[in-house]
């Protein structure tokens, strides 16, 4: 949703008044740059990056001040534990613990904290009662797994060259070289370096001092060591907002190198390309750091660095054959510098390669200084060893992967209705219908409006007459009125955040004064569960799932659009330290509401969140926030959606038409046409929008725009498979060219196309008004051919004009794979079913093909115990079989039974060899047949620059049991 709504009769008139004025100008760009930071506005990001620059100039003269002593060093079970002493002058030094873990996935943990904070050594300012420590609490909502230490890492210690190395990983191919003094960590893989930490120097923990009110004559240190003004220290100001800073100085930052690598991707959420540009200046490059700092930003621009509302710490550094990545685990507002560069010759970088160096600065507020590396070498390595410590992506029930309809609002349920039977009416598919803010009696949570939906539960059983779902939407502010249940409770259980002096936080949204629950707390976890429960939200009935929107927190009326720094949380930590982790929280907490809303009733949930962090995967999906209905935005959403995939958050979409504005009939129909390739496919709009439902596109939109719907419901068991591969290894659900070539460097910055999971499916939808063809880059010399009329196109590293006029998708299908789907068109996802699949399989030069489909009821966590399919299609040898990749379990049986009847209606073989001209059938062979038993084949010559190919059709073959059909 936008940033801002009316919040009483006054302000409708105006709103009323700004929309008829704002149609009467061209519209612009409208993000309010003087509501959030730059670098320079921001106290510590400017002190990091003055850091930086000092260091920088001072050259092979700077001295660091850390320094690793050599008789700390202890290395026991895969972990080093020594101290770093930082020097302040020739009278002071400051002792930060360090802890280095060696994983035995491979991945190393570096932590660095500060001793004085650890011990609560130091005074709180304004008598503050936030916590002495730094935060430490981070990994307790992000880490899930993957911690366990190596037992066959080792450690060499050279005391007189000042140097620890210790092997580990695959083989101890890995290693990582520890340089004592000045402090600095080189990590290496088969006798290379790939990741730098501090080779810089531009490591920086600002170490807890008392402040003092006065200095002597020349004394000022921040002038000496920062040359910025002492000030931002003990106080900062912004927006008429001043955060009272009751620990002083906190920051933590440290350079991070990657030898070798011209590309980082990652780090989302920005609005640009999915390579990531440099941040120091330069033709089309970026002046200010990427930003993460969870926030509701106005209508965002396009090309910038400037933070949106989530943030994933997680960078990948690819280039030929090699992908390497970094996890900054650290939950307060962070900023990334980015620069390239010819890599400076190192003795501790030994063979380092390549023309690039990428060199990042990574600075946070607060917190530990706690970092992960990864050597991979493949990107689907390094997707796997991060999902095993953050949490693989859930699998979601299956109406999730359709198609979602939404605006803010449909105003009553009687309009719900309508907008269920028209679809019905038009034939046009979907699954789930969304309503905004205005269902709520009053902007109150929970509840419904008694006026305009008076039957909520009528509305929701039409829906589930055709096994649909409704989504409503449920913010964090609770509204601040007497009488209220839900905000009678919050306070009185002391549930909601409180502000620094120890009060119940009030701010400002929808509902005008508000509260926040706080679901760091516990108890306010359970509390939230129980208010989703069927009698306490009344009028939700089964079929009813949830919206987590302006979770960031947005606060109309805070600090850069959200919630005060010295804010106090549970455990009475400040706002600061967890920031970046507020919107994961919130949904952690919906989430566990919807898994058990009536006793004995489980089922997946649904949970749509717009503010997300590290492991917010695990919890359900988000989608790119308040886009604009433009032809940039439309393309935009590509690299911000692949990027999100990348940073192991693939369960991602954009606002199909765009939020802001009315899109052409051109622009929506292309939107349609390129949202069918998001993971999370919903249209949404303002509410000042026309109307736009498909049906009322009027012709030829609506019968193009359905079309492409129903390319997305026919290939929807594709998609739920790359969905289940996701949940089991970390997999993007689509994937940028890189990933899928990663030696071919001319693909490693496109990010205007992209596959589909692993079935080879190459989509590149338009993104420009008025194209009727686009052009497809194809790294490999295998042959793709058109998914529609089979059109061939190969040539590897170039690219290829594919005819695209309105009505047409562009989208091929590379050679080698398989590809299942099914061809019957129904009202909604959950009416497929028992539907009968079809299989495409798509021959290689070798005449071979493969492929997998994933199976399941879509609904409940039975897979678990078994209650799935999961098959390998192999064709090799003018044969296509069907293999087992299931583990039996305690419901595997009682699953079979029921999809025993669920057929393969159709084959369709593309590339056809020659040699089945005169073929008029196929010998099918299923497990326990005595015999076999033939199926009638029809062949298709080339016709120009079409492939041939063959269709078996109804051979009789079941989708849960092995069988062999013979084609020689």
């Amino acid at each position: 949703m936008a940033a801002y709504r009316p919040l009483s009769t006054r302000w409708n008139l105006y709103l009323a008044l700004l929309t008829i004025l704002s149609c009467l100008v061209v519209p612009g760009v409208m993000v309010k740059h003087e509501n959030f930071k730059t670098c320079s506005q921001s106290g510590f990001c400017k002190r990091s990056r003055a850091y930086a620059d000092s260091v920088t100039s001072q050259g092979s003269a700077a001295a660091s001040p850390y320094r690793l002593q050599s008789e700390t060093i202890k290395f026991v079970d895969g972990q080093l534990q020594g101290t770093i002493v930082k020097s302040i002058d020739a009278n002071e030094e400051v002792r930060l613990p360090l802890t280095v873990s060696f994983l035995e996935s491979g991945v190393v943990r570096v932590l660095v904290d500060e001793e004085k904070r650890i011990k609560g050594d130091i005074e709180l300012r304004h008598e503050s009662k936030a916590r002495k420590e730094r935060y430490n609490e981070v990994s307790k909502w992000v880490l899930v797994g993957g911690l366990e230490r190596s037992s066959s890492a080792a450690v060499n210690a050279d005391a007189e060259a000042g140097i620890t190395k210790i092997s580990y990983g695959p083989g101890g191919s890995f290693e990582a070289v520890i340089r004592h003094s000045p402090f600095e960590v080189h990590f290496q893989r088969d006798g290379e370096t790939h990741v730098q930490l501090n080779d810089q120097g531009f490591l920086n923990m600002e170490h807890w001092r008392a402040k003092r009110e006065q200095h002597a004559e020349g004394e000022n240190e921040s002038q000496v060591q920062t040359n910025e003004d002492e000030d931002t220290w003990w106080e900062e100001s912004f927006g008429g907002n001043t955060d009272s800073k009751p620990k002083g100085p906190e920051s933590v930052g440290l350079d991070i190198s990657f030898p070798g690598y011209s590309h980082v991707f990652g780090i989302p959420e920005h609005a640009d390309s999915m390579s990531l540009k440099e941040t120091r200046g330069g033709d089309g490059q970026h002046t200010e750091p990427y930003r993460l700092y969870n926030s509701d930003v106005f209508e965002y621009e396009l090309n910038s660095p400037m933070t949106l509302y989530g943030s994933i710490p997680f960078m990948q550094a690819h280039r030929k054959g090699s992908t390497v990545g970094v996890l900054w685990l650290n939950a307060a507002e962070t900023w990334v510098d980015i620069v390239k560069n010819k890599p400076s010759v190192n003795p501790l970088a030994l063979g380092v390669k390549g023309k690039t160096n990428t060199r990042t600065h990574w600075f946070s507020e607060g917190g530990q200084l706690d970092v992960f590396v990864f050597l991979g070498p493949t990107p689907q390595s390094i997707s796997k060893s991060y999902g095993e410590l953050t949490g693989f992506t859930q699998l979601p029930q299956n109406f999730a992967i359709a198609y979602h309809q939404c605006r803010w609002n449909y105003v009553t349920d009687e309009d719900v209705r309508d907008v269920d039977h028209k679809f019905d009416m038009y034939q046009i598919p979907y699954d789930v219908i969304w309503l905004d803010i205005e269902y709520t009696d009053q902007k109150k949570y929970f509840t419904f409006d008694p006026l305009t939906f008076p039957d909520p539960e009528g509305m929701q059983k039409q829906l589930d007459e055709s096994d649909r779902k409704l989504v409503v939407i449920i913010d964090p502010h609770i509204k601040n009125e007497a009488n209220y249940q839900v905000v009678d409770e919050m306070k009185d259980k002391q549930l909601a955040v409180k502000n620094k002096n120890g009060d119940i936080y009030e701010g400002w949204c929808w509902p005008g004064s508000s509260h926040w629950v706080d679901c760091f707390n516990p108890d306010a976890i359970t509390w939230w569960t129980n208010l989703f429960k069927y009698d306490k939200f009344k009028g939700t009935l089964a079929n009813s799932f949830v919206w987590n929107d302006m979770n960031e927190p947005s606060v109309f009326n805070g600090p850069e659009t959200t919630m005060p720094k010295d804010n106090l949380h549970h455990g009475d930590w400040e706002h600061r330290d967890v920031h970046n982790l507020n919107g994961m929280t919130l949904i952690n907490a919906t989430y566990n509401a919807l898994l058990e809303r009536k006793k004995g009733e489980i089922r997946r949930p649904f949970v749509l969140t717009r503010s997300y962090y590290a492991g917010s995967q695990r919890q359900g999906a988000m989608w790119t926030g308040d886009n604009q209905a433009s032809w940039d935005h439309l393309a935009a959403s590509f690299p911000m959606v692949l990027n999100n995939g990348i940073a192991g958050f693939p369960f991602a979409g954009a606002d199909v038409g765009g939020f802001f504005g009315n899109p052409s009939k051109e622009l929506l129909t292309r939107w349609y046409q390129a949202g069918v390739f998001y993971p999370f496919l919903r249209a949404h709009a303002h509410i000042d929008t026309r109307r736009r439902e498909p049906y009322l596109a009027g012709e030829p939109y609506m019968g193009i725009i359905t079309e492409a719907l129903r390319l997305r419901y026919q290939l929807l068991p594709a998609w739920y498979t790359a969905f289940h591969q996701a949940s089991i290894d970390g997999s993007p659900i689509v994937r940028p060219q890189y990933y899928i070539h990663p030696t071919d460097e001319q693909g490693f910055a496109i990010d205007d196309q992209l596959y589909v999971g692993s079935t080879g499916l190459l989509a590149k939808p338009v993104v420009t008004e008025g194209a009727t063809s686009i052009d497809i880059y194809i790294a490999d010399d295998e042959k793709y051919y058109d998914y529609f009329d089979y059109t061939i196109y190969e040539g590897a590293g170039k690219t290829h004009t594919v005819d695209a006029p309105l009505e047409k998708i562009p989208l091929l299908m590379q050679g080698g794979h398989i590809i299942p789907r099914k061809d019957r068109y129904r009202r909604s996802s959950g009416l497929m079913k028992w539907d009968p699949y079809t299989l495409i399989v798509v021959l290689d030069k070798k005449g071979e093909a493969e492929g997998t489909l994933y199976v399941d009821d879509g609904e409940t966590f039975d897979y678990q115990n078994g209650a799935y399919i999961h098959r390998q299609f192999t064709f090799a040898n003018s044969a296509l079989s069907s293999g087992d990749l299931g583990t039996k379990g305690s419901k595997t049986a009682q699953y079979l039974k029921t999809m025993a009847a669920v057929r393969v209606e159709k084959i369709i073989v593309v590339g056809a060899p020659e040699e089945w001209k005169d073929k008029t059938s196929v010998l099918v062979l299923e497990e326990g047949a005595q015999s076999g038993v033939k199926a009638g084949l029809e062949w298709h010559g080339k016709e120009g620059n079409k492939g041939s190919y063959a269709v078996v059709r109804n051979p009789s073959v079941l989708i849960g049991k092995p069988w062999k059909i013979d084609f020689s």
